[in-house]
């Protein structure tokens, strides 16, 4: 049986297939993940120029078809073509940093002084697993892929059975430029991952999604004591603070922030925190920059800028949310516009929603929405409102909004969060050299920049003690290190 995509705005349309493997799940692991091992012997042993130039050839086509990996994303995840356009840029912007900067970063370091001799090698690990979501699908397979390669690793990747079309695609185009099985895609379900997981030829698994399947992952890796990066979940509190200006380029990247992808984005802007005695102008000034930006419907259309949720599970999870909403909140906000395509029958559409001062423990403020269902909560003092922003277990990102940037990287600083914005949020913030990652149950390890790139190889040392080279003076053989 296959794993078929629907279109998530005309769900009687399939958009394509992938062949999963469900049968002989073990035998089919075991063949791939050794032809893996088999690979990297060749692909670590080229010298880093020749994995590179195979890289760079790779971007190339990847940029070819740049265009038709976008409509393909668009259909099959629900994401505006902008978007898709953007990403796909983005996803080759990525593998061509990652380009120019490994040979800096995976190459050796060598000391010869008067304390001896010291080689640093960074060394590959092996067969590396990357599972990744539907939501950004292409981009967080090549944080994986780029640095993962780059350094000599082979990687076998597992998409999402959600978005696993354009995943395929760009696989099978690194395949074209690279040696056989140094990259490979398997496509499945929570049994494939398990399998690969364990299998003893695989040296470390990149994983990014939800909870529940990362702490599987996780124990299954711990089991058997190999590494793991986990960028799981995020509920990201963005604070106004008190002098923070309500201009319009501010609050349409707030509102963009929140619902790019219908909120169905870990680094989202997920509880949003302003001084209760601003409330009524936060609220106008947020309301008339969702009207402008936010244009709901198919996102092949033009000028539509947020399309369809995922599926029927998470049009009625954001229903219920709403719907809770009205009960627990003074207000619960219509925001944007309907755009060509909005079809709540044909597709799973959901309307944005911006739900003011819902109580303390609604689940729309406690949990993860990844819906398009943001709660405006009003707080008093700064005390107060970082005591509020803090009090959740995960801790992926955060920003804090403020005419003065001092006072905001003074407050920033206290945020329990992996990456904090300053007067932006979700991927307006973010840049190639800043290391991503959170904290808490939102994960470790990070993607992105020099710390991205140190997660896919190892620091072995070889080391000559200056007391033990020739001319040396020697050590008792019961001596600590000097």
């Amino acid at each position: 049986m296959s794993i078929q995509r629907e279109n998530p705005a005309r769900h009687s349309e399939i958009v394509g297939r992938v062949v999963p493997v469900t049968r002989n799940i073990p035998d089919r692991v075991d063949d791939a993940v050794r032809a893996a091992h088999a690979a990297f012997r060749g692909w670590s042993g080229t010298p880093v120029d020749g994995r590179l130039a195979a890289l760079r050839d790779v971007a190339e086509a990847i940029d070819d078809e740049r265009e038709a990996l976008a409509v393909l994303l668009a259909r099959e995840i629900g994401k505006p073509l902008a978007d898709c356009r953007g990403e796909v840029g983005f996803a080759v912007q990525h593998l061509r940093w990652v380009i120019e900067y490994a040979p800096a970063a995976y190459a050796d370091r060598e000391l010869d002084d008067a304390r001896g001799r010291l080689l640093s090698i960074r060394k590959p690990y092996g067969v590396v697993v990357a599972v990744t979501p539907w939501n950004a699908p292409v981009i967080l397979a090549m944080l994986k892929l780029a640095a993962a390669l780059a350094a000599g690793n082979t990687v076998i990747v597992k998409p999402s059975p959600l978005g696993p079309l354009t995943v395929d695609r760009v696989v099978r185009l690194f395949q074209a430029h690279l040696p056989e099985a140094a990259v490979q895609v398997l496509h499945g379900h929570a049994g494939l991952v398990t399998a690969l997981v364990t299998h003893r030829l695989v040296r470390k698994v990149a994983f990014t999604g939800g909870e529940d399947a990362g702490r599987a992952i996780a124990a299954a890796a711990a089991d058997r004591l190999i590494p793991t990066v986990m960028e799981l979940g995020g509920n990201d509190p963005a604070v106004f603070l008190s002098d923070a200006p309500f201009d319009d380029a501010s609050l349409e990247r707030l509102v963009m922030a929140s619902f790019a992808t219908a909120g169905q984005v870990c680094m989202a802007a997920k509880r949003l925190y302003v001084p209760r005695d601003r409330s009524g102008e936060f609220v106008e000034a947020y309301v008339a920059a969702a009207a402008r930006v936010l244009v709901v419907g198919d996102p092949l259309a033009d000028g539509v800028t947020m399309g369809p949720v995922i599926s029927a599970a998470t049009q009625s999870r954001a229903f219920d949310l709403a719907l809770a909403a009205d009960h627990t909140a003074a207000g619960v906000i219509d925001l944007g516009r309907e755009g060509d395509g909005y079809d709540e029958q044909a597709g799973y559409f959901s309307p944005p929603l911006l739900v003011v001062d819902p109580v303390p423990d609604a689940a729309l403020i406690r949990e993860e929405q990844f819906a398009p269902v943001v709660p405006l909560v009003l707080y008093d003092t700064e005390e107060q409102v970082l005591a509020m922003a803090n009090d959740d277990d995960l801790g992926l990102g955060a920003s804090v909004w403020s005419a003065d940037e001092e006072r905001a990287f003074a407050f920033a600083r206290r945020f329990e969060a992996g990456f904090a914005f300053v007067n932006t949020h979700n991927r307006t913030g973010m840049s190639l050299r800043a290391p991503f990652g959170g904290v808490k149950r939102s994960g470790w390890g990070r993607e992105y920049a020099e710390e991205g790139l140190a997660e896919y190889v190892q620091t072995c040392v070889v080391h000559a003690p200056a007391a033990f080279r020739a001319g040396g003076v020697g050590l008792s053989p019961t001596a600590y290190p000097v």
